[in-house]
């Protein structure tokens, strides 16, 4: 269940989400609070798991990842332990940066970067079809990318 946010919380959140370099001074003065009850106000929201952690963000262009695709894989036994150890598995490759258990026809939709077209096809062939359990894996290419950044989330309403 959400956590009940005032304007104060909000522009807290806000602030950090744009900016995670803030001081607590600077965080202070732009909600109008003094740093004593900021402080504490961001250290019940941490407390809370509203702020999950603080983290830069990363070009993948920049660090030469060129390709980013949305893989949809089905596995052929649908049951929690078959679950489970395909989980662990894909979650040791550094490429797929993330992994989500979906509905529909695929059992999950992980989010791949790789150098170039070459580098994901031998990533596919040598890691991901070789994964516990795959059924059936389908790639779809980002071709453009318009919006794409988590540590944007909008920030609820009251």
């Amino acid at each position: 269940m959400p956590i009940e946010l005032d304007k104060t919380d909000r522009l807290l959140i806000q602030a950090l989400r744009d900016n995670a370099r803030l001081t607590s001074g600077e965080l202070a003065q732009r909600v109008n609070l003094s740093q004593s009850p900021s402080w504490r106000r961001i250290k019940r929201l941490e407390d809370e798991g509203v702020i999950s952690g603080y983290h830069a963000s990363l070009d993948r262009r920049a660090l030469g990842y060129g390709v980013l695709a949305f893989v949809l894989v089905g596995i052929d036994r649908q049951n929690e332990e078959a679950s489970r150890i395909f989980e662990a598995a894909v979650c040791e490759i550094p490429e797929v940066l993330m992994v989500h258990g979906i509905s529909g026809a695929a059992d999950f939709l992980l989010v791949v970067v790789a150098q170039d077209l070459d580098a994901y096809s031998e990533l596919l062939q040598r890691r991901l079809h070789r994964l516990p359990a795959v059924r059936q894996v389908h790639t779809h290419f980002s071709l453009q990318e318009f919006k794409g950044q988590f540590n944007h989330l909008p920030v609820p309403e009251c």
